[in-house]
């Protein structure tokens, strides 16, 4: 097995057990590791930290697999699997609910690996190389162990690319339908799991729709970045008054009119609209739109750290113009699913826009992932989506 040391002074985070190790904090690697190969990890001194994955293509060049130097074979794999499936049989027992996250990557100590449910078929990414060595032992235990019909590959991101690896789309294991009715909170949605956002639909909001449904009963609610209008259809179900829904994906707004209509929109009134979302809510606020609910989800603004000041910027603009959008006392669900953005600096971001609309913001509540996206408390890039609601005055 070869060896990677790492540089003095440079083993702090890697004894504090966070997963990952760049290129520079490495002093040597003994041995030539092929792209995926495991690598014991020591630092300068030459004691033992652990074993991970390798990769010298990557940004990333180890991710930490243990502590200590217990084998990483197909038990390993096996084991680690099953113990984050077993961490979701209290969601696996809701008759309400058929789909969650059964595997959430590092939080869950299997760097490179998301495998979410939806009924009785998993959707897979496998994004590092290192995960890409166990491709069949990580299949084969997610069909077992959790039951399912089918296993559908979504590789298909950047950060694959960045590994070295080609994009991956398609049935794994047993027979893909194209789309899959899923159950969550006793609300019906279809997902496309072969070309939908993420691995088909996102499941990191499932409480958060249920916590903003209960503040839309007899409002005019805006859904900006709607997707296939998951909130917009929590809030039909609450009593909307009426629902807006902007996105500049037509094949979303089908399926967002789709869900709305399976779940049944009773008196509330619905206009759904495909457009740059920045330009529409500029166009609703000079025309005089006004709404008792705001939701703003919008996609990634900054994928790394040299994107943060201009992610900090566009969620402030567009939060200035959901702010302007707003009645008096009207409230605002925002979110950031940006890594990179740290809660402080996006909570930021909304003050400055609460501050150029001379509105006052106050925060009645702080929201984020749900559990089966955990975070791990060593590796804080795993809590990456952050969420405010806000009452607007």
């Amino acid at each position: 097995m070869a060896t990677v040391t790492l540089k003095p002074q440079r083993d702090r985070a890697t004894r504090h057990r966070h997963p990952w190790i760049f290129g520079n904090s490495i002093d040597a690697v003994q041995g030539s590791p092929a792209p995926g190969d495991v690598v014991e990890v020591s630092n300068a001194r030459g004691e033992l930290l652990g074993r991970g994955y390798y990769n010298e293509h990557s940004r990333i060049r180890v991710r930490m697999l243990t502590w200590d130097d217990a084998p990483i074979d197909a038990s390993f794999w096996r084991a680690r699997i099953e113990s984050a499936v077993r961490r979701r049989d209290a969601l696996a027992q809701r008759d309400d609910l058929n789909a969650y996250r059964l595997v959430h990557a590092e939080a869950d100590l299997l760097p490179g690996l998301i495998a979410d449910r939806y009924g009785d078929v998993i959707v897979v990414q496998l994004l590092t190389a290192g995960i890409e060595g166990a491709r069949d032992t990580v299949i084969e235990a997610l069909a077992s162990l959790a039951g399912v019909r089918c296993v559908f590959e979504r590789s298909d991101t950047a950060s694959r690319a960045r590994e070295g690896l080609a994009a991956v789309v398609g049935p794994v294991h047993g027979e893909a339908p194209k789309n899959v009715e899923i159950l969550e909170n006793g609300h019906t949605f279809l997902v496309n799991i072969e070309s939908g956002q993420k691995t088909g639909f996102y499941l990191d909001q499932r409480d958060n729709r249920a916590i903003v449904a209960t503040h839309a009963a007899c409002r005019d609610v805006l859904d900006a970045f709607c997707h296939t209008g998951a909130f917009a259809v929590y809030a039909a179900r609450s009593g909307a008054r009426s629902l807006s829904l902007v996105d500049s994906s037509s094949p979303a707004l089908t399926g967002a009119r789709w869900n709305l209509e399976k779940n049944g929109a009773g008196e509330c009134t619905v206009a759904t609209r495909q457009a740059d979302v920045f330009e529409e809510l500029r166009a609703m606020r000079d025309a005089g739109r006004r709404f008792d609910l705001v939701v703003l989800d919008p996609p990634k603004f900054a994928t790394n750290q040299h994107q943060v000041d201009k992610a900090l910027r566009a969620y402030k603009d567009v939060n200035l113009l959901a702010i302007q959008l707003l009645a008096p006392d009207g409230l605002l669900a925002t979110f950031s699913c940006s890594q990179a953005v740290d809660a402080a600096s996006f909570t930021m971001a909304v003050s400055w826009a609460g501050v150029d609309a001379a509105r006052d913001v106050q925060i009645i509540r702080r929201l984020g992932q749900g559990i089966d996206h955990p975070v791990l408390a060593t590796f804080p890039e795993s809590e990456y989506l952050k969420g405010l609601l806000c009452r607007i005055s």
